[in-house]
């Protein structure tokens, strides 16, 4: 960990080396109204809307929407089965193809809505109201970008199964009303936070902060339903081309949210964008083509008890794709013997391994906020 102690609180943080970009959105946190004891960066730090995502910030009678992020509640869940590498290679390709057939992915959704006992506990909040038809039909759907579902080898040579997903269109219309919401409020209350920061507040006490509230909060649960409803579906499909299947551990952690907690004797609410709580077990994923790990977290306090959510970018999407081929990252996935399963392949580039930071070196540099437990190694993939 270095510390820097320029601005009105100090900056914690983890990584090696932070881009300007990320640092100077770390500064104005450090200099944030309503920041308390200070910013910790993790090692996967790379710059957001607003705050650097693999940022964690705790402030006092407030929340802040883009400190949480546009797709709330995205998070990772892992399954170990009972199935040995050697038992599983000859049915992978099927039982991806089938995979890849049953969940929808990228702008894909149902073709019919969904059930679940959670529609019923919906929030009486109007962003959540509009947008809750339009959800049953994500329910147990996959999305684009970094989202993945992954079949990965141990050390044992035990398969697991990784999935990577969040509260689909939810969280991106929660984030975006009441980011704006907030952004009319500060100026309304003469808050002293530059505009060009992106770091618009909502007093927790105030009809519109308790409303975010309880619509992050459902976003939440719906990307945890989410997971599971798509992991139970993938569970499925196993089973029935292999009679055998079972699992016997199950992990969900989601990495954009707020909490309000304890820490340094004080309730705050810390703000976790593209970083996990490390307590408990822990998953950290990898980019695609890395290894990903199951780990114990360590709740060091100088972290606010938080640890990397995956690798973190070192190149933005378009420059991915500008910079990078198509044909070299699937013969890449080829010769690393990795079935890769993506419908449409022309922005396969902006997920490469090269566009993220080397997941040994991370994993390396948070070694005083999780233990590894145990190193898997990919097989098999379905990209959104």
């Amino acid at each position: 960990m270095k510390i820097i102690t320029t601005e009105k609180i100090p900056i914690k943080t983890w990584a090696r080396e932070v881009e300007e970009g990320a640092l100077e959105q770390a500064r104005h946190l450090a200099n944030h109204p309503f920041a308390r004891f200070h910013v910790a960066l993790m090692p996967d730090v790379h710059q957001g809307y607003g705050m650097p995502i693999g940022g964690v910030l705790a402030t006092e009678g407030v929340i802040i929407p883009n400190a949480v992020g546009v797709d709330i509640g995205c998070g990772v869940r892992a399954v170990r089965t009972n199935q040995k590498v050697d038992n599983i290679r000859t049915f992978l390709k099927r039982i991806l193809n089938q995979i890849q057939q049953a969940i929808p992915t990228g702008f894909d959704h149902h073709k019919k809505p969904q059930k679940s006992p959670l529609f019923h506990r919906a929030p009486d909040v109007p962003v959540i109201k509009e947008e809750l038809e339009n959800a049953k039909y994500q329910l147990g759907t996959l999305g684009g970008g970094n989202h993945f579902i992954e079949f990965q080898a141990d050390d044992q040579n035990y398969v697991w199964v990784m999935l990577h997903s969040g509260s689909r269109n939810f969280g991106k219309k929660v984030a975006d009303y009441y980011n704006r919401l907030a952004i009319n409020l500060n100026e309304k209350y003469g808050f002293p936070i530059p505009r060009e920061w992106q770091l618009a507040c909502l007093p927790l006490e105030s009809l519109e902060g308790q409303q975010y509230l309880s619509a992050m909060n459902f976003c939440l649960e719906f990307a945890r339903e989410n997971r599971a409803r798509m992991m139970n579906v993938i569970l499925e499909i196993c089973h029935s081309t292999l009679p055998d299947f079972t699992w016997d551990k199950e992990i969900d952690v989601h990495h954009n949210y707020a909490s309000l907690e304890k820490h340094f004797g004080q309730q705050v609410m810390i703000h976790r964008k593209g970083a996990v709580r490390a307590e408990g077990d822990v998953i950290v994923p990898g980019s695609m083509g890395s290894p990903s790990y199951i780990c114990r977290g360590l709740a060091n306090p100088e972290s606010f008890a938080s640890c990397s959510h995956g690798a973190g970018r070192v190149m933005g999407r378009n420059e991915a794709r500008r910079r990078i081929p198509v044909d070299e990252v699937i013969k890449e996935m080829q010769a690393l013997g990795i079935e890769l399963f993506k419908i449409k392949k022309k922005d396969l580039a902006e997920e490469c391994r090269q566009a993220y930071k080397d997941i040994n070196q991370v994993m390396e540099e948070q070694r005083d906020l999780v233990e590894v437990m145990i190193k898997l190694k990919p097989l098999g993939v379905i990209k959104g």
